[in-house]
């Protein structure tokens, strides 16, 4: 038996499959901060931000205001109030900023679900604060 015309077909088949391969889309990125601490030698004027509470129950409160309930993974209320958020800092020409501060034993879902409802809000300054709303520290 010839080996030569069945090296050839191998490496035609290798050649089809990897021209007609579609190349996998990377998932698109939320710009996330991680908390620091980082010393100023100047003082700088930093714009209003909105700070979102995930309770440990899986309410969502948006600066004192509840938005979503422990079942509502859509969180409609809350896109609308961060799309709003959006339109008026562009209107006062400074950048949207959201810090989220989920409780210590907050599901990672429900962090998942506050981020999805800021990328559907087109908001990508968003930062976690690592200090419980109970006066905890910083702890991971």
């Amino acid at each position: 038996m010839q080996m030569g015309p069945m090296i050839d077909m191998v490496f035609l088949l290798l050649v089809f499959f990897m021209v007609s391969a579609k190349p996998v889309k990377e998932e698109s990125d939320i710009q996330i901060a991680l908390p620091g601490k980082q010393e100023q030698s100047e003082a700088v004027d930093i714009p209003d931000e909105q700070r979102i509470l995930i309770n440990t129950d899986g309410t969502v409160v948006l600066n004192d205001m509840v938005l979503a309930a422990a079942g509502d993974s859509a969180m409609k209320d809350l896109v609308v109030t961060m799309k709003r958020f959006k339109e008026s800092s562009e209107a006062n020409k400074s950048k949207a900023l959201v810090t989220i501060a989920p409780e210590e034993n907050v599901p990672h879902q429900r962090v998942v679900d506050v981020l999805n409802a800021c990328a559907a809000a087109e908001i990508k300054g968003v930062t976690f604060d690592t200090q419980s709303a109970t006066g905890g520290g910083d702890e991971f």
